[in-house]
């Protein structure tokens, strides 16, 4: 048997599992067999993969200002996040621009204009 005991957030957690000798065989089967647990290494190529796309929308969103010219914040975020396929990853590239050097932001009416001053 093994016995969970804590919280989550304010509720109390006391779990009772029961486990069998096949079930602790096919647990240990799945720990490394030193004593000392060595971290998972990340794989370099798929990290490599990671930020070489990231750097392509990077690319792409710069682009997409420098031909536009100018852009409200709205649209911009708009065609970012058609871009990036995500809101989240669209806010992320927005930001990425708010601080660009090539990227100057003027108070609008209703929105911030991003213009692309390169």
């Amino acid at each position: 048997m093994l016995r969970i005991k804590g919280r989550i957030g304010e509720w109390p957690v006391d779990l009772s599992v029961e486990m069998d000798q096949e079930d602790w065989a096919q647990l240990a089967a799945l720990l490394p067999r030193d004593s000392a647990v060595a971290p998972v290494p990340t794989p370099v190529a798929a990290v490599a993969a990671v930020a070489k796309a990231q750097d392509g929308l990077w690319q792409t969103a710069q682009d997409l200002l420098q031909r536009a010219g100018s852009l409200d914040g709205p649209q911009l975020l708009a065609e970012l996040t058609a871009l990036a396929g995500s809101a989240a990853a669209g806010k992320r590239l927005l930001v990425r621009l708010r601080h660009c050097p090539q990227v100057q932001i003027e108070s609008g009416a209703e929105a911030p204009l991003y213009r692309w001053v390169g």
